[in-house]
């Protein structure tokens, strides 16, 4: 299975936990203020309803998700205005932190080279943004890229996005899901 069918899917199942419209907490309706834990737990649900995956997906703490014999997977949230549609302070900090044990998506994909597994290893990232973005993700994306291959020495393939819109949420309009595969060397 590819990496650019898997982040279809995840954004497909991430459009029908938003269109069931079920609040995360006290929050307004939509699949954006869901937690990562949560998001996770949901998006794994959706996939093993899939006929490609036929059940082969879970959870787990170290990946986040596990694609049995395929993918494992970390995953980040970026979003850079919260449920009040107010700007999030230190957003961005999810994808950037550059040190090794830190919950950011380079700390995640310095995790995943220590990986041993079978698995290919990809990181994620699910982000949100108004329609048309009032800040929009792509540069935050090509600052991921650089900090994670010139200064964190993390060999990532090729970026695979996807945009969905239309989101019911007033402030998470719509969808972006980024990939990158972490490679064992640089290619």
């Amino acid at each position: 299975m590819q990496l650019d069918r898997v982040i279809h899917d995840v954004a497909d199942a991430l459009v029908d936990i938003d269109q069931s419209r079920i609040p995360f907490k006290q929050f307004q309706p939509g699949v954006g203020p869901y937690g990562e834990p949560q998001l996770v737990r949901a998006i794994a649900q959706h996939l093993n309803e899939f006929d490609a995956y036929q059940g082969a997906v879970c959870t787990r703490r170290c990946p986040d998700l596990l694609i049995r014999s395929s993918w494992a997977v970390e995953f980040k949230l970026v979003r850079p205005f919260g449920d009040n549609g107010k700007e999030a302070e230190n957003w961005s900090v999810n994808l950037l932190h550059p040190y090794q044990g830190n919950v950011s998506a380079i700390g995640d994909c310095l995790k995943l080279k220590c990986l041993e597994c079978v698995e290919r290893k990809a990181v994620l990232v699910i982000g949100y943004e108004h329609t048309p973005p009032r800040i929009r993700l792509a540069p935050l994306f090509d600052a991921f890229e650089v900090v994670a291959r010139a200064v964190a020495g993390i060999p990532l393939g090729q970026r695979v996005q996807v945009t969905r819109l239309g989101l019911v949420h007033p402030v998470h309009q719509q969808l972006l899901v980024a990939g990158w595969e972490v490679l064992k060397r640089a290619i």
